[in-house]
């Protein structure tokens, strides 16, 4: 692997320090998003009895809140369930939002990753066409800058390719699960929502 990296060149070393960082950042996503810790199975059934029990208390709410993503977005309309219906759906609203925005987090840096890493294997392909046109000389070319020069073009081209591809394709993953996610918690909260003001009527 040292022999590869030595060939390559030192243009390498930006899609290595990019590979690592995208690595990093796909562990940290795959271990946060997880179904069971953003939607909780019985969390909504269980702010509903409590709701109906009457037993709500600021307590109940902080932990709620601390629960998870989805007890985020419960836990603002509990805070509203005496407001109207369309002030509790508002302040779902504004806490999906914000929920929505800590889902989304790194997936920026992940598909500026996937894109950026080709582009740095051209730029290593650029620097290796530069030395190969470099060992031209009066007397011939010289074999050993010669080879050297297409080993940087042809390494880096295939590494950056080769980070860019599985970036992109967790990139999308992550993309659609967060939808998903967002959709799932916005159709939870407004069960809720039905909840409280069918009982009132």
């Amino acid at each position: 692997m040292l022999a590869i990296l030595q060939a390559a060149g030192w243009p390498i070393w930006l899609l290595l320090v990019a590979s690592i960082v995208a690595m990093a950042l796909i562990v940290e996503r795959l271990l946060y998003l997880r179904r069971a810790r953003i939607l909780p199975r019985q969390l909504l059934d269980e702010v509903v009895r409590v709701y109906r029990s009457g037993n709500v208390t600021p307590d109940i709410i902080d932990k709620l809140e601390n629960n998870s993503p989805l007890g985020v977005v419960l836990a603002a309309a509990l805070r509203n369930i005496e407001a109207p219906r369309e002030v509790m759906k508002e302040s779902i609203e504004e806490a999906g939002s914000g929920v929505a925005h800590t889902l989304e987090r790194f997936l920026t840096t992940l598909g500026t990753i996937a894109s950026l890493a080709p582009l740095m294997g051209l730029f290593g392909t650029v620097v290796g066409m530069i030395e190969i046109f470099g060992s031209q000389t009066s007397s011939g070319a010289n074999p050993a800058q010669l080879a050297h020069g297409i080993s940087v073009a042809l390494y880096n081209t295939g590494f950056g390719l080769a980070i860019a591809m599985p970036t992109l394709v967790f990139y999308r993953h992550f993309r659609a699960l967060v939808d998903s996610f967002v959709i799932e918690m916005e159709q939870q909260a407004v069960k809720f929502v039905d909840v409280v003001h069918s009982k009132r009527k």
